[in-house]
Formats: C-alpha cells, sequence, structure tokens
C-alpha cells in the first residue's frame, strides 16, 4: 500500500470529476491514490458538505487540489478540514473572509468566457458552447473542448452571493498555477489570491482548463505541494527525536 500522501481533485464549476483524467493517469502511475468526486453545484454548503465527506474516508495525509470554483469549496472548509496537509490551487477562487464571488466578478465587465452566460429557470448558470470552447476550454483540442462541453454542470447563481467565511488558506500551505491565457478567471486576480495566500506560485501558458492542456504542468505542482509536506514531516520528526 503507497505510503504516499492521498489526492483530492476539486473540479469547478461547468465541469465534473472526469476533467482531472489526465492528471489521475499520471498521479496513479506514481503511486498516488486519487479521488476526483462529482460535486452537485447546487450549493457552496452542498458542495462543502461533499468535500468533507469525501475528506472522512481518506486514510492519512490528503493534498486537496482544486479547479476554479473548486477552490472556492476547498477555501471554505476553514480550518477544520480532515486529514488536509496542503491545498493546490489550480487557476482557481481564493476568497479572503468576507468576500463573494459575485462582488468579485461584478468589480468589472464579464470575461470573455462569462460574456453570455445562460441563466436557466432554476438559477442555474450554463456557458454557451461557443464561449466554451472559444474561450473557457480556448488551448484545448476544439472536438474535446465540445465533450467537455457537453457534460458541464450547471452552477446554482447563489454561490455568486455566499460569503467567505475563515479561509482554509490561512490554516494550511498553499501552492498556486497562474493560467496566464486564462479567459474566465483574469490571470492577474489569480496572481492577487496567490500572493495574498504567501503561496508557492507558478505560471503556465494555459486556457483556464489548465488541468486538461497542461496537466504535467500541473502534477509537478502537486508533486511539489507533496514534497514540502514531506519536507515538513521529517523536520517534525528530527525535533522530536532531538527532544
Amino acid at each position: 500500500m503507497s505510503k504516499k500522501p492521498n489526492i483530492v481533485l476539486v473540479h469547478g464549476a461547468w465541469a465534473e470529476g472526469s476533467c482531472w483524467s489526465a492528471v489521475i493517469r499520471a498521479l496513479q502511475a506514481k503511486d498516488y491514490t486519487v479521488t476526483a468526486p462529482q460535486f452537485p453545484e447546487t450549493s457552496l454548503a452542498a458542495d462543502v458538505a461533499r468535500l468533507r465527506q469525501v475528506l472522512r474516508r481518506q486514510s492519512g495525509p490528503t493534498i486537496v487540489a482544486g479547479h476554479s470554483y473548486g477552490g472556492q469549496i476547498m477555501t471554505a472548509l476553514g480550518a477544520d478540514a480532515p486529514n488536509v496537509a496542503a491545498l493546490v490551487y489550480i487557476a482557481a477562487f481564493g476568497l479572503e473572509q468576507g468576500e463573494s464571488l459575485g462582488a468579485l466578478l461584478g468589480g468589472g465587465p464579464p470575461s470573455p468566457a462569462l460574456a453570455h452566460l445562460i441563466v436557466d429557470e432554476q438559477g442555474f448558470g450554463w456557458l454557451p458552447e461557443e464561449d466554451f470552447v472559444g474561450h473557457f476550454a480556448s488551448d484545448v483540442d476544439p472536438k474535446a473542448a465540445r465533450v467537455l462541453c457537453a457534460v458541464q454542470q450547471g452552477l446554482s447563481m447563489s454561490t455568486f452571493e455566499d460569503v467567505m467565511g475563515t479561509p482554509a488558506w490561512k490554516s494550511f500551505p498553499t501552492s498556486y498555477l497562474v493560467a496566464t491565457n486564462d479567459e474566465a478567471l483574469p490571470p492577474d486576480a489569480q496572481r492577487m489570491f496567490a500572493k495574498r495566500m504567501g503561496a508557492r506560485t507558478v505560471e503556465v501558458p494555459s486556457s483556464h482548463l489548465a488541468m486538461v492542456s497542461h496537466p504535467n504542468d500541473v502534477v509537478e505542482l502537486i508533486e511539489s505541494a507533496v514534497a514540502a509536506v514531506d519536507d515538513d514531516r521529517e523536520a517534525r520528526a528530527s525535533v522530536a527525536t532531538a527532544r
């Protein structure tokens, strides 16, 4: 059985767990135990409850990596996050206490990927195929991007009004991948999140879907988070032995 930390992957809005497929294959080949659950996206509370459910099922330290709105989910865990050892943000929201997605995104014109968001009668937002392929997944093969669009999950618009409590990134080591060609979440906003987190940061010339178009960079950042956790664990063990 692997002694490596577990990896839990949190998908974002207009996506589902299989968007991590290339990352999952690479991590499993390196003998990691990986879980990429489906999130209902019916409310932030429901999504956080699903993540807690998954985390409780992990045996031992766990690295949580979240993409886009998935960053909102893992940030909302707060300091009480069972088994979590580190957080990895992939072009993801990392809000501060008191902030909301709606206030953040409402501070300027919508990004190209979100400019024509469709809100249905049940209050869920959806991306039109043209914007999904052309902006959300701009560096993904168009045929593959159309498949990703076909399986997108609508996001409850209520999530834009949720105000962040104490963010989890204040309690755990963080890493951040900035997607420099992102047309959904502006790269400068990503840099701002990473800076105030004090996150270990890398920049990749990627669209919003970095885990699809640049899976090796995502895996490398996750493994660097694992290495940092291992180094910290060894340092603490050394101190305990010295005592």
